[in-house]
């Protein structure tokens, strides 16, 4: 029975389970996880009350899970699913998709995009001029950040790039970790700074002030000891308490049962060459018992309005913790879903917020959960 503190539910869409959810204009845009789901478009304006008005599909073996919008524009990823037994057509080559979304219920497409090798495209933010990629390419291991210029939506071009030395193996480079497991996750932007997940490489700061060139600035890799791989670094758009700050949020996979479940991490970027972890938060109840993968930390609201930040929490549902004081972040409210159909426990895959303050919990499985701030 889903239950909450300081967080009461709304509405419900009924929709197959995603890896991401964005809400624009009072248009919800959600990235499926499994084919023959892609990309669906819903009418959230009124939340008690949400339509779906169009869907786009995906071929077996693949998914587009990520989508982005900025003004009439949509982008989704396109990448083989390896979450997925079925074998992708031999044709399929991954990459991502522009659509025009003038008219949400109409998705036009108006440009396709393919890597020059592996998976294709899996996360990626987008500033409506520019696209800052984790993408597979040919003669390097792992994914890299991929900058994309929009400028001519319908024929987006590569303006830099940049990967982990030991990446680039036709280059002559040779890794010093075990196959893909220093890659580029997720790349956000801030101002001309990029700040990348890099899995099992820690976070990086990267700086795109010449987005032809960009340079590493810095980063931490805390694997080992650690085990859950870095999913998304946070950069908080305002000081807290005159200094500058990096939310990390690691990923509930690749651990047995008996090693630490994925957390949050908070790190002081004021002296951004010398980043320094400062504070941690775990759910209440999960550290020192074992338990299964995708029990703890996965994603950030990436919409930061104040010191509040909502996450999916896996099996955990939404947890809301408050960074007012960066070094003893305290969780303020919280919100358990009930588990998707035929499942034993949530599955809560991403979170984000509108301009009304409404929140939407995606499940990895099934349905997005709308929710509000209860603060009676």
């Amino acid at each position: 029975m889903a239950q909450g503190l300081g967080i009461k539910q709304v509405g419900y869409i009924d929709v197959p389970g995603g890896g991401q959810i964005i809400v624009e204009n009072g248009i919800a845009y959600v990235g499926h996880m499994k084919s023959p789901n892609g990309t669906s478009i819903i009418d959230v304006r009124d939340p008690r009350n949400p339509k779906v008005l169009a869907t786009l599909g995906m071929p077996q073996g693949t998914h587009s899970h990520k989508v982005r919008v900025f003004g009439d524009i949509m982008i989704i990823n396109q990448e083989s699913n390896h979450n997925d037994d079925r074998t992708p057509p031999a044709d399929f080559t991954g990459g991502f998709n522009v659509y025009d979304v003038s008219t949400p219920s109409r998705p036009r497409e108006i440009a396709r995009w393919t890597t020059d090798g592996g998976r294709g495209v899996h996360r990626f933010d987008f500033d409506g001029r520019y696209a800052y990629m984790s993408a597979t390419q040919d003669g390097y291991v792992g994914n890299i950040i991929l900058i994309m210029d929009f400028q001519d939506p319908a024929h987006p071009r590569e303006v830099g790039r940049w990967w982990m030395p030991g990446q680039w193996i036709a280059g002559g480079e040779k890794p010093t970790w075990e196959k893909s497991a220093h890659r580029c996750h997720h790349p956000l932007r801030m101002g001309n700074r990029l700040y990348a997940g890099y899995w099992q490489g820690g976070f990086v700061i990267i700086d795109i002030e010449d987005m032809s060139k960009p340079k590493f600035v810095s980063g931490i890799d805390w694997h080992p000891p650690y085990v859950c791989p870095s999913h998304t670094a946070l950069p908080i758009p305002f000081d807290i308490l005159g200094r500058r700050y990096l939310v990390v949020a690691d990923e509930d996979v690749f651990r047995q049962e008996t090693d630490p479940a994925a957390f949050m991490w908070v790190v002081d970027i004021t002296d951004e060459k010398h980043p320094t972890v400062v504070s941690s938060y775990q759910v209440e109840g999960i550290e020192g018992r074992p338990t299964p993968k995708n029990t703890g930390c996965h994603q950030p609201c990436e919409k930061v309005v104040g010191t509040e930040i909502p996450f999916a929490w896996f099996a955990q549902g939404l947890r809301i913790i408050d960074i007012k004081n960066p070094h003893t972040p305290r969780e303020v409210a919280w919100y358990m879903p009930d588990p998707a159909p035929g499942q034993s426990r949530a599955s809560s895959n991403d979170i984000t917020v509108d301009d009304r303050g409404l929140l939407y919990l995606l499940d990895r499985v099934h349905g997005v959960t709308i929710l509000e701030r209860d603060w009676g």
